[in-house]
């Protein structure tokens, strides 16, 4: 392992502290005990927060973490044409000039590194993410597309933010989303899918006065319009967790309701863009959640702007949950075998040239799968 390696892994605290997602290292343990009740007297807000940059979420999901960063155009290295002084190279997570570097040294973004024991669905709603893995997968995607990666017993990956445009700034915007497997599927093979953006189901509708809502499904059902399918060994693989990644858009001063889950569901609404809205009559301001009672429908009404509401909902998986960086098991054990596990085989290596791979600039949204599958958005 090269002394550039090793120092970049020394700063995510392998010993392990921050990364996409990897926002609090140390053991951490997930309540459970939010199930809302049937008790039909209880409000259906059950609490409203203030959102930073990493987002806290309800069971089955771990965390959500929202990027938002005004990258400049681009030098010929795919990195920020503009200077990178002044900041902690290597571990930039503070906002200069309108964006972070993050782990890179040239290019933005999180070079090679190893997860385990649950999965990530990464939303990106504007700019393009190189993806490379120890397993041999690679993609470029973006701009709306979604990609979901189950980590099962491990894999190492990359996510780097290339600035593609010289002649323009390159503006990303991506969702982060840890969702938890169960203790029966944490060490199953790492497996990822494309969800491309023209694939995704769009669910419409209009209120009385013709504005209208627009829902992206992510995961899961609305309505009669259902998500492509999770990868087969995820918690949202089996249609009685009801696991739902909606993200919701919002005409000016549309009322809608939303339908109710299932008793026993956590549902959680992140109120991203906007101005305020009105969920179940509580006066809701921007860059906030609000967990409600999810086996109540829920009447949703926007403020003058329009906005954007990405919801979380899943029913529990109810096991212990024991976190330290980048690995989720349900033991201290389990951890320690996985940092053991991990330093021993690498979990499989790193077959690309660069850890912080980054593909070539004429490339377009391609997946690259394991078994050497290329996939297409028009594919």
């Amino acid at each position: 392992m090269s002394n550039d390696r090793r120092g970049f892994l020394g700063k995510l605290g392998l010993g392990v502290s921050a990364v996409l997602a990897w926002p609090f290292a140390g053991l951490a343990k997930n309540d459970s005990s939010m199930e809302p009740t049937t008790n039909n007297n209880q409000k259906m807000v059950r609490e409203v927060k203030p959102l930073g940059f990493q987002w806290e979420t309800a069971d089955p999901f771990l965390f959500c973490v929202h990027h938002e960063d005004k990258f400049p155009k681009g030098n010929e290295h795919m990195g920020p044409a503009s200077s990178l002084a002044g900041r902690h190279i290597g571990n930039d997570f503070i906002v200069k000039d309108g964006f972070r570097m993050y782990h890179g040294k040239k290019v933005p973004g999180f070079p090679g590194h190893p997860h385990r024991g649950f999965e990530t669905i990464t939303v990106v709603r504007e700019g393009l993410v190189d993806h490379a893995d120890s397993v041999g997968a690679a993609g470029r995607y973006g701009n709306g597309d979604v990609q979901w990666m189950t980590a099962g017993k491990g894999v190492q990956h990359s996510e780097m933010f290339p600035c593609l445009s010289t002649e323009k700034e390159n503006p990303l915007e991506l969702f982060q989303i840890w969702l938890n497997l169960p203790r029966k599927s944490k060490m199953v093979e790492p497996h990822f899918k494309m969800f491309w953006k023209e694939k995704l189901g769009k669910y419409k509708a209009s209120d009385k006065e013709g504005r209208k809502v627009e829902v992206e499904v992510i995961a899961g059902k609305l309505g009669t319009v259902a998500a492509p399918a999770p990868p087969p060994n995820s918690w949202a693989a089996d249609p009685k967790n009801e696991v739902g990644v909606w993200n919701i858009h919002l005409d000016p001063q549309v009322e809608w309701r939303m339908p109710a889950a299932s008793t026993g569901v956590n549902r959680t609404l992140y109120f991203y863009q906007g101005e305020s809205i009105d969920v179940a009559g509580t006066r809701i301001p921007r860059y906030h959640s609000v967990e409600v009672l999810a086996n109540e429908s829920i009447l949703i009404r926007n403020g003058n702007h329009p906005s954007k509401i990405l919801v979380l909902q899943g029913r529990p998986i109810g096991e212990p949950v024991i976190q330290y960086g980048p690995f989720v098991m349900n033991s201290k054990q389990e951890i320690q075998d996985a940092f053991e596990e991990f330093h021993r085989t690498q979990f499989g290596g790193w077959p690309w040239p660069r850890y912080d791979q980054v593909h070539a600039r004429n490339e377009g949204r391609f997946a690259l799968h394991a078994d050497g599958k290329k996939e297409l958005p028009s594919g």
